[in-house]
């Protein structure tokens, strides 16, 4: 059970974190307000309100198809309901949206590349996550580069540094048990 521990402390971590996230001043107040709405729904954290801002932040970006903010909250959130839901029936199919939508992002002459760093990062600890036997050893690598390389282009990078602190406590967990 020390893996529901983990979870459980890396989404909570991950949604302080999320609300201090600041949205880029240069995009649409219609957008911000958007993203705003549909992350308030995060307010009971269930499965469903997971899943439900997540197809809200695929319309958004659907609007809004130039803009980084609505890729990186909706790559987040997916993260977020994997790490807490990982054997769910949706998982795998959030995951893979995620994986897509930061390489979409890699892309993007103006995304910050710490905060893609930190995406592919989790995306990696949520694999640890979902079969800590079989891809701890696989993954453990890129999750540390990840969050290594997102720290040391952006040393302020708070998430980064929340979920490599999660990491690290998750895998001394693991191996004191």
């Amino acid at each position: 059970m020390t893996f529901q521990t983990f979870r459980t402390r890396v989404f909570a971590t991950v949604l302080c974190l999320m609300a201090s996230v600041s949205i880029n001043a240069q995009q649409p107040m219609q957008m911000q307000a958007l993203i705003g709405q549909s992350l308030s729904k995060l307010q009971q954290p269930t499965p469903e309100a997971f899943l439900n801002c997540v197809a809200e932040l695929k319309r958004i970006d659907a609007m809004f198809p130039d803009s980084i903010q609505p890729k990186y909250q909706m790559a987040l959130q997916s993260l977020n309901f994997a790490v807490t839901n990982p054997h769910a029936e949706q998982t795998e199919r959030l995951l893979t949206d995620a994986e897509q939508t930061v390489s979409r992002m890699e892309l993007m002459k103006n995304a910050d590349t710490s905060d893609v760093c930190t995406l592919r990062g989790f995306l990696y600890m949520v694999r640890i996550v979902q079969d800590p036997a079989q891809n701890g050893q696989r993954y453990y690598l890129e999750v540390m580069q990840n969050y290594e390389k997102a720290l040391k282009l952006n040393p302020d990078n708070q998430l980064a540094r929340q979920l490599q602190q999660k990491f690290f406590e998750g895998m001394k967990q693991q191996t004191q048990h």
